[in-house]
């Protein structure tokens, strides 16, 4: 047998930051006015910590493996993407929110499939995933579409697609993240 130490790692980790999103995305809907810089450096700080329980999160091995199978990848550009906008919070909001938005849209993407494998795993909130999905590529499809608009209405946009993302991870987590106390030694896949 082999311990769950890992697995519970990531999910836990997966979920705070789900929720930091969400409320980092409310705090800047209804608090738009807060500088640029500010903003983007809690956002790059952020996505490095998301990409690195995301890479952590592939090598968990959780039961269905459906929630982090392609988190190696997402992992390494969410925290590059962080990274650069940590070091450069002086790239216009404009900039930040286009990349944000394809990182959004690629993710959604990813989550689609993940939905698509859950029901073919017979997992009953499939649908959710999917629906969650679909809404959050369109959030991000909606920000990198409007990054040429100004500075407040971007960082509102910009907290409506985190808390998209952030609900859609939290779902994802919930759903598809099985932990089973005494779980069989896998195959070597990922060793």
């Amino acid at each position: 047998m082999r311990s769950t130490r890992i697995i519970r790692a990531a999910k836990l980790g997966y979920m705070a930051l789900s929720a930091l999103f969400c409320l980092v995305g409310v705090m800047m809907i209804f608090r738009p006015g807060f500088s640029a810089d500010v903003v983007a450096r809690l956002v790059g700080i952020m996505l490095i910590v998301f990409g690195i329980v995301r890479i952590i999160g592939f090598y968990s091995k959780d039961l269905y493996q459906l929630a982090f199978q392609h988190d190696l990848a997402l992992g390494i550009l969410t925290a590059a993407l962080g990274l650069l906008i940590v070091l450069k919070p002086g790239w216009a909001l404009n900039i930040v929110c286009l990349t944000l938005g394809i990182e959004i849209i690629t993710d959604g993407l990813f989550k689609i499939q993940t939905a698509l494998d859950a029901r073919r795993f017979g997992l009953h909130t499939w649908w959710l995933i999917l629906a969650l999905a679909v809404l959050t590529g369109l959030a991000g499809i909606w920000m990198a579409a409007a990054s040429a608009r100004s500075g407040r209405t971007l960082v509102q946009l910009l907290g409506a697609s985190l808390i998209a993302e952030g609900i859609l991870n939290l779902c994802v987590a919930l759903c598809a993240i099985k932990i089973i106390a005494h779980q069989q030694p896998d195959d070597g896949l990922y060793q």
